[in-house]
């Protein structure tokens, strides 16, 4: 008798333990973004034969007002977008058969190739490139100056320097001292100690502030579009329709995967009078309506969770200046009672599409700074918005210091600390004042 209460025991243990495996599995796929779902699907595809995937390419019949098409000079540029199975490494190799004779300089180039890294630089010393070759050091320079000669501008530099100097020799474009400054006084130009550098060539700062303008355009990683492309192109999970000043919040199908189950199959397995088949077959069977479950439910909770956020935000669509309100997961986590774990994996990742951009949903989300002469809240984002355009409108000659911010802030009914200041102008990216000012005539 005890045995057999042992074996019951044990087997609502294994039971409760498949349970959780498919509730972790189910988190998990929330988590997903379109393209790690599709993924996904597609594995459980070839482990599964019941499950058929298929792929939607259409928004269903809400008519849209901003429906888009795309130009023959958009299809051009879509179609130039390197492949993103294409390597740095491949892209040289291409290049080389096709370019360079099968000479003893050839297997040099061959050879320095395998030591570009991934940013286009090379990552081995020419001395050491020699006697690992055997090869003389003059004809390692001229191997690494057939590679330099290769696309993309910039590829086998050895340092940053070399990178921007090979980019400045192929553009015509290029301020006439660019080649020269960067190569004489490129340490000065980037400390901006452009006063001795506008001395040594007698030209005014004007000048100095060109070139450094037209280096922000240069790369200094000429290789990395090659690892980069990947994630160029997004599908997003909602589409907002705007009617008669009403939002509307859809599944995004166009490009989402679904899975159908195969009938015929099932039904073919299901007559054998193998023992095995037919619990196999069952076994996929339920994988596949758990599957087809949790996909649905991963739809349904995106887009109430979007639908939310977007009623929450309306002034963000309607109005110009884009404002954002303060807002947390927990408020839409207990508006829809569920967890705020589930509210994070729903937005992480997912991406709402609208006539004018697409945003990722957890982009709506900003904690409020409560507002001494207001009372009020204002969004973390909004600051930093206010602040961009102060600086923005700023004298360039006569950058704003941080404290000088503070008190134009105050004068907006914004009251944080130069701290606080601190904090969010280098989150967005801005040079401190310093940094900023030019030297334009």
């Amino acid at each position: 008798m005890k045995f057999e209460q042992h074996l019951s025991q044990q087997q609502k243990q294994v039971q409760k333990l498949a349970m959780t495996q498919q509730l972790q599995q189910s988190i998990q796929i929330l988590q997903y973004n379109s393209e790690e779902l599709f993924a996904y699907i597609e594995a459980k595809s070839l482990e599964n034969p019941l499950i058929d995937i298929q792929t939607e390419t259409n928004y269903g019949d809400f008519p849209s007002s901003g429906s888009r098409t795309y130009t023959n000079e958009e299809n051009n540029y879509l179609n130039q977008i390197p492949d993103n199975h294409t390597s740095l490494f491949e892209y040289l190799i291409d290049q080389i058969h096709l370019n360079y004779r099968d000479t003893y300089l050839r297997t040099l180039v061959l050879f320095l190739v395998e030591y570009i890294d991934l940013n286009g630089y090379l990552m081995i010393d020419l001395d050491e490139a020699a006697l690992k070759t055997g090869a003389k050091a003059i004809e390692m320079l001229d191997a690494l100056t057939l590679i330099q000669q290769l696309d993309p501008a910039g590829v086998g530099a050895r340092d940053l320097r070399e990178c921007l100097l090979l980019q400045v020799e192929r553009d015509d474009t290029a301020p006439e001292l660019a080649y020269i400054v960067i190569e004489e006084e490129f340490d000065h130009l980037a400390n901006r100690k452009w006063g001795l550098i506008a001395k040594k060539f007698d030209v005014e700062l004007s000048e100095i502030q060109t070139i450094f303008d037209y280096i922000q355009t240069l790369t200094p990683a000429p290789g990395s579009i090659f690892e980069s492309t990947s994630g160029l192109y997004i599908r997003p999970d909602l589409t907002l329709r705007i009617k008669e000043n009403q939002l509307k919040v859809l599944s995004n199908k166009t490009g989402t995967p679904t899975i159908q189950f195969q009938q015929a199959y099932f039904e073919r397995m299901e007559a054998t009078e193998d023992k095995e088949v037919q619990e196999y077959i069952k076994e996929k069977k339920n994988e596949f309506e758990w599957l087809e479950k949790t996909i649905i439910q991963r739809g349904d909770t995106i887009l109430r969770v979007g639908t939310e956020i977007v009623q929450r935000q309306q002034q963000f669509f309607f109005q110009e200046d884009r404002p954002l309100k303060p807002m947390t997961l927990k408020e839409i986590a207990e508006s829809l009672n569920i967890h705020e774990s589930t509210v994070s994996r729903a937005v992480n990742g997912k991406y709402l599409e609208t006539e004018f951009g697409v945003f990722e949903l957890r982009s709506f989300f900003s904690n409020g700074l409560s507002n001494e002469a207001t009372g009020e809240e204002t969004s973390t984002n909004s600051i930093k918005k206010q602040l961009q355009a102060l600086v923005d409108n700023e004298n360039k000659a006569k950058p704003l210091s941080d404290q000088k911010l503070v008190d134009l802030l105050k004068e907006q009914e914004i009251e944080i600390s130069r701290r606080t200041v601190t904090k969010y102008r280098e989150a967005l990216g801005i040079p401190a004042s310093s940094k900023r000012k030019r030297y334009d005539d």
